[in-house]
């Protein structure tokens, strides 16, 4: 099975139940709840459903085992422990989204909860990889620049980089195919590296990821006919975090996660602007809301951020590929 037969499978299974699933989640009137502070035009956007990331990490789940056994891949530890870390931030978000819909306002889980809990998720991630011999404790740099040997340093780190790409996801899906579309392509430029350490497992996980996002964005592309919801966002990025970790290419995911981080920079910078100055650096955030509210149609932002990250994909590939 090649790779692209693993994004096929993988958009299959996550494109084929989404009807369905769809119309279950509006019969049970599990939909979205949308902020009174955003953009007055999101509002439209209220009563579609949501959660729909479970369709993304149970498709990518089982493409993943699937194609792993069909190639009977020797060593799955790292695929394995990538699954095991999206299915416990999917875990988090689930139950974060279920307390919206139960309340019927757009707040979770709190703050400091959702955030002990990611950083446990995260903990015993990082244990099992070291304990199994699968983290290395290395950061390389791009374009054979040379490495940082952290020790013990590497944990917290490691740790920061899963929960705060898993929560900068989440800050950037607040537009119709803005987050599967990112999210597919660092999986895709992920895989390929993946391809190159000779790593399958993770390799084969990160295709099973792409093709997942890709058949799910088939319905939540402008307008979405359904949310991943922070059970699909946070699940999404703890996996690339994960998979940066697997491959010791923690760098690499924050360059081709350029867009994701530049979303969370803007909520930080914001909020820290406002406390201090009690003035807004940027019109609304995070920042796609700043340029929607400047004039760039909601199409326009999403596709722009995927030119943005499909070049950040060029950059990585070509000083993987240097190194």
């Amino acid at each position: 099975m090649g790779d692209a037969l693993v994004i096929v499978l993988g958009c299959i299974l996550a494109a084929a139940p989404a009807p369905a699933l769809i119309a279950a989640l509006r019969k049970y009137g599990v939909a979205q709840e949308i902020r009174d502070d955003g953009p007055e035009r999101h509002q439209e956007k209220a009563g579609t459903p949501t959660m729909g990331g479970v369709l993304i990490v149970a498709s990518a789940s089982l493409t993943f085992l699937f194609a792993a056994g069909y190639l009977k891949v020797q060593s799955l530890w790292s695929g394995l422990l990538l699954m095991a870390l999206t299915l416990a931030f999917a875990m988090i978000g689930l139950a974060d989204d279920w307390l919206m819909v139960r309340h019927g306002r757009s707040l979770g889980l709190k703050a400091r909860h959702k955030l002990l809990l990611q950083f446990a998720a995260a903990g015993a991630f990082l244990a099992v990889a070291h304990a199994v011999g699968r983290l290395s404790q290395t950061v390389y740099l791009p374009f054979g620049a040379g490495s940082w040997q952290l020790g013990w340093v590497y944990f917290p780190f490691a740790a920061l980089l899963i929960v705060g790409m898993s929560n900068a996801v989440n800050l950037s899906d607040g537009l119709d195919g803005l987050a599967a579309g990112l999210v597919l392509i660092c999986a895709v430029a992920l895989g390929v590296v993946a391809g190159w350490t000779g790593d399958q497992a993770t390799r084969l996980f990160c295709f099973a990821m792409a093709g997942a996002c890709a058949g799910f964005l088939w319905f939540n592309v402008h307008p979405a006919r359904i949310f991943m919801g922070d059970t699909g966002a946070l699940a999404l990025g703890a996996a690339l975090a994960g998979v940066g970790v697997m491959l010791s290419q923690e760098l690499a995911v924050l360059i081709l996660g350029v867009v994701f981080v530049a979303e969370a920079l803007s909520v930080i910078a914001q909020v820290i602007a406002f406390k201090t100055t009690r003035r807004r650096i940027i019109r609304m955030s995070p920042l796609h809301h700043h340029f929607e509210l400047g004039g760039w149609p909601e199409n326009q932002v999403v596709v722009r951020f995927w030119i943005i990250a499909a070049l950040m994909a060029v950059v990585v590939l070509a000083a993987k590929h240097w190194v």
